[in-house]
Order: C-alpha cells, then sequence, then structure tokens
C-alpha cells in the first residue's frame, strides 16, 4: 500500500515538473527564453521545454495592434483649440528588444502617439487640419516610428478619426460655407445674363441686316398667342406693315424667278 502511495505522488511531482516545463508557442508569437535572468535565444512556434525555476519563457505576439489614441485638446497655430482623437497600428518585429528594451511597449506607444499627435497638429493651420490629414497622418507615423524602432516595435499606420469643433468656429464655417455658395450663385447667374446679352445683341445684328427676320418674329410670336385660344388678341401696330413687307418678299422672291 506504501508503495502505491509512494508512485502516486512520484507520479504527481513528474505531471507537475512537466507542466511547469512545457510552454507552447502560437504561430503568431515568439518566446524569448531567459536562463539565470539572460536572454539564451529566441523560441519559434511550436512545443518548447523549459527548466522550472531555472528558465522563464516571455512570448510577445507579433500581430497589427489597433490602439486608439484618446481625444486631445491641440490648440492650433492660428489659435483655435479643436480635439482631435485617433487610431494607430502597430506590430512588434524583434520580440527580443520589446522585452529587454522596453518595460512595456503597449504603454510606451500610447504615451508617444498623443505627444506627437499634439505636437504635429499644432504647427498647422485649423483648414490644414482640416484639409491635410492624409499628410498629418503620415508625418505622425513617420515620428512615432522613429521613437519606436529601437523597441522593436513597427508603426504601420496613424489615422485621425474625428476632429471636435468648437460650437462658434461651426456657425461661423457654416456662414463662411453659405456666403460661399451664394457668391457661385451670383456668379453663375451674371455669366448667364452676360450670355444670354450676347445672343441677344448678335439676334439684333442679324435682325439690323435682314428687316425681314423681325416681321417673321412678329408672326410667330401672333401664332404662340393664338395657340393658347385667348378670346382677344392685341395686334400690334405695325402688323399691317409687316403683312405688307411680307407680300412685297414674296412677290420679290416670285419675280426673281
Amino acid at each position: 500500500m506504501a508503495d502505491l502511495v509512494t508512485l502516486f505522488i512520484v507520479g504527481i511531482i513528474i505531471l507537475i515538473i512537466l507542466g511547469l516545463s512545457i510552454r507552447v508557442v502560437n504561430q503568431y508569437e515568439r518566446g524569448v527564453h531567459f536562463r539565470f535572468g539572460r536572454v539564451i535565444g529566441v523560441k519559434d512556434p511550436g512545443l518548447r521545454l523549459i527548466i522550472p525555476v531555472v528558465d522563464r519563457l516571455d512570448k510577445v505576439s507579433l500581430r497589427i495592434v489597433t490602439m486608439p489614441i484618446p481625444s486631445q485638446r491641440i490648440i492650433t497655430q492660428d489659435n483655435v483649440s479643436i480635439d482631435v482623437a485617433a487610431v494607430a497600428y502597430f506590430k512588434v518585429v524583434n520580440a527580443y528588444d520589446a522585452v529587454v528594451a522596453i518595460e512595456n511597449y503597449n504603454r510606451a506607444v500610447n504615451q508617444i502617439a498623443q505627444t506627437t499627435m499634439r505636437n504635429v497638429i499644432g504647427q498647422f493651420l485649423l483648414d490644414d487640419v482640416l484639409s491635410s490629414t492624409s499628410k498629418i497622418n503620415e508625418r505622425i507615423k513617420e515620428i512615432i516610428d522613429k521613437h519606436s524602432e529601437p523597441w522593436g516595435v513597427q508603426v504601420t499606420a496613424v489615422e485621425i478619426k474625428d476632429i471636435n469643433l468648437p460650437e462658434t468656429m461651426r456657425r461661423s464655417m457654416a456662414r463662411q460655407a453659405e456666403a460661399e455658395r451664394e457668391k457661385r450663385a451670383k456668379i453663375i447667374s451674371a455669366e448667364g445674363e452676360f450670355l444670354s446679352a450676347k445672343k441677344l445683341g448678335d439676334a439684333a445684328d442679324i435682325i439690323t441686316a435682314h428687316p425681314i427676320a423681325l416681321q417673321l418674329r412678329n408672326l410667330q410670336v401672333l401664332l404662340e398667342i393664338a395657340s393658347e385660344k385667348n378670346s382677344t388678341i392685341v395686334f400690334p401696330a405695325s402688323f399691317m406693315s409687316t403683312v405688307r413687307d411680307l407680300k412685297d418678299f414674296m412677290e420679290s422672291e416670285v419675280k426673281a424667278e
């Protein structure tokens, strides 16, 4: 009986030792292997064995991390206070540096991202912030990536996702946009009047060169009035001369033949 208990205890101890010795590194991870506090290697994905108590295996994920950058109160170059929120995408490219060179790379990237966003946007005018977000995004990304490179972290993208303007500034921009639309409408209307006047001038020149054209136009107006089924038609004083001119024109054409 005592032998069975001893075997059972030994089996339990062996299972515990195996449990403490076996580590599984996933495909998207790398394991930084420490022995007596010194790094002895970086482990690839798979089943890995370590010596309990003596060794330690810190696993680092190599997947892209989506990190929201909290809204920051920023004063632009033209002294307008705005709230800007963004999102950063980064990944670990060197597991050794991510563990050894920095205590917490997630927190470090978050802090440097907030500081960089304030500094970069503060160098732009409000109009540039609203219209040149892609340029600002690229500049923020380059600065963060430069700081995070020694930590084994690569920043893949930074995107500004929200810009909140003061209420007074929103009203001012709305009035400016409305004034701009009214200006374009007036310009288009003026261009239309100009083209209309030009065409009327051309028509007047043609009528001056061909007086019969004016008479034909009068007849066309009368025809349009008659099509409306009006009970009363007012003839212009020149109508009789129009008829005579038209008759003379037709006779001249017949004689010419």
